[in-house]
């Protein structure tokens, strides 16, 4: 039950949740809105405060792509009682640590402190939540820093160019199309009043989580929440994510990007699959699967194409399951000297199907479950890691049990589930592949 002190703040109970290992960790509901996660860490006396918001850039309106993102930086530029740099001033004379990230369907905004400055944390995101004050003059300088951005990280790098043409090529109508930065033209256009919008309709308690690792406990971290976030009053209902949902795939798609600044071509191919929030079992398997012909060194393409063929120097996999929607599961290749891209590719698919109709021994189901809970598990010695995970689990719709109890749903995955979720998900007419290549080879 809730500490009485704290009872007419909360508008839930409190929820408890303990992994098979690790702390316990409660989930509460300010008055406003705003839910809380606290996770205790008393191993040293320090602690990671985040505040997440249930935006992204694929809740960017249409043609204001990366306003999201833009938001992001101009967060950083003062409040009504607090000038531009005095927030990260502090942060940095504390001795502590700070950062943001904008991903498709969360922002983020963390410091880690010692312990006896949670409440001074809490008190600057929280003005920062109610209070930005947006003067003119430090909009369009803003602007021109994320123009640079996308310059530098994007335009001028082939694979980040190939990366951005293949996930718009496999979503052909959802907003997880559109780049996280957002297109250049686009970015060119946006003002202050697009994000003055833009915060007005998301950075409101009831659209926002917080969470607090480290050397606290549960009735600290509530009290001081109360005293800072909880005077923010409610807007109503949190705002609604209305997005469209990505057509069921019909053709595989190829696309090829060759130029003078690429030494070493390489493989890569992204498929349509389920986030854990479209179906959890599906997604737990495709974790599994992901691990098995992924990892380093031991995963099946691994061993296949560099090992025994000699096609690669290096293959593997990946799956980002925790999303709000429709996601994509990866895999890549990087060729080995005189081998071509498509035999590369002829190569990689002959594995994928051989995975797909014969599955894995029980010893290698073994181990990759091993090894995924075993990091799972070693994620925990980091707090900011452990913020992470909470915080971007409830950001796209999901509880505290989807994190708590993940070991024990990927322990219950089995063969057949990892080979079904391999034969349905990953098939040709699901993938988008790119092929980044030599301007020679063009």
């Amino acid at each position: 039950m809730p500490d009485p002190e704290m009872t007419a703040s909360l508008h839930a109970s409190p929820t408890p949740h303990a992994p098979a290992q690790g702390p316990v960790v409660s989930h509460d509901r300010l008055a406003n809105g705003l839910e809380m996660v606290v996770i205790p860490d008393h191993r040293t006396p320090v602690v990671t405060h985040m505040v997440w918001y249930r935006n992204g850039s694929a809740d960017d309106p249409v043609g204001k792509s990366g306003i999201a993102h833009f938001l992001e930086h101009l967060m950083f530029k003062g409040t009504t009682k607090h000038p531009a740099g005095e927030f990260s001033n502090i942060v940095s004379d504390l001795g502590g640590q700070e950062n943001a990230f904008t991903s498709m369907d969360y922002t983020a905004y963390f410091q880690r402190v010692a312990k006896e400055h949670l409440a001074t944390m809490m008190e600057f995101e929280a003005d920062r939540m109610a209070n930005l004050a947006l003067a003119e003059e430090v909009v369009g300088p803003e602007r021109d820093v994320v123009i640079e951005e996308r310059r530098m990280r994007t335009d001028n790098r082939p694979d980040a160019q190939l990366g951005e043409a293949l996930t718009s090529s496999l979503f052909t109508h959802h907003p997880y199309g559109v780049p996280i930065i957002g297109w250049m033209h686009e970015i060119e256009g946006l003002g202050r009043t697009d994000a003055l919008a833009y915060y007005s309709r998301f950075y409101t308690p009831e659209n926002a989580i917080l969470v607090v690792a480290g050397d606290v406990t549960r009735e600290e971290a509530l009290r001081v929440a109360n005293e800072t976030y909880g005077k923010i009053p409610a807007r109503g209902e949190a705002p609604t994510r209305k997005r469209p949902r990505e057509p069921e795939p019909r053709a595989k798609r190829l696309v090829r990007l060759a130029d003078d600044k690429v030494e070493q071509p390489y493989l890569q191919r992204i498929y349509l699959a389920p986030s854990f929030h479209d179906d959890r079992a599906g997604s737990d398997a495709l974790d599994v699967v992901a691990q098995l012909i992924g990892a380093p060194q031991t995963g099946l393409l691994y061993r296949r194409l560099v090992r025994d063929q000699g096609v690669a120097v290096s293959a593997g996999a990946w799956y980002m399951g925790t999303t709000v929607d429709t996601t994509q599961f990866g895999v890549y290749a990087v060729p080995a000297e005189g081998v071509d891209l498509p035999k590369l590719e002829k190569a990689l698919d002959d594995v994928l199907a051989e995975f797909a109709a014969n599955g894995p021994t029980d010893a290698e189901l073994a181990r990759a479950k091993t090894r995924l809970i075993a990091d799972h598990l070693y994620a925990q010695d980091s707090q900011v890691n452990l913020a992470r995970a909470y915080g971007a689990t409830l950001a796209v719709g999901g509880d505290v049990s989807d994190v708590t109890d993940w070991p024990a749903r990927i322990e219950a995955v089995n063969a057949a589930a990892v080979r079904a979720a391999a034969a349905r998900w990953l098939t040709p007419q699901r993938s988008a592949t790119g092929y980044l290549e030599t301007a020679q080879a063009a």
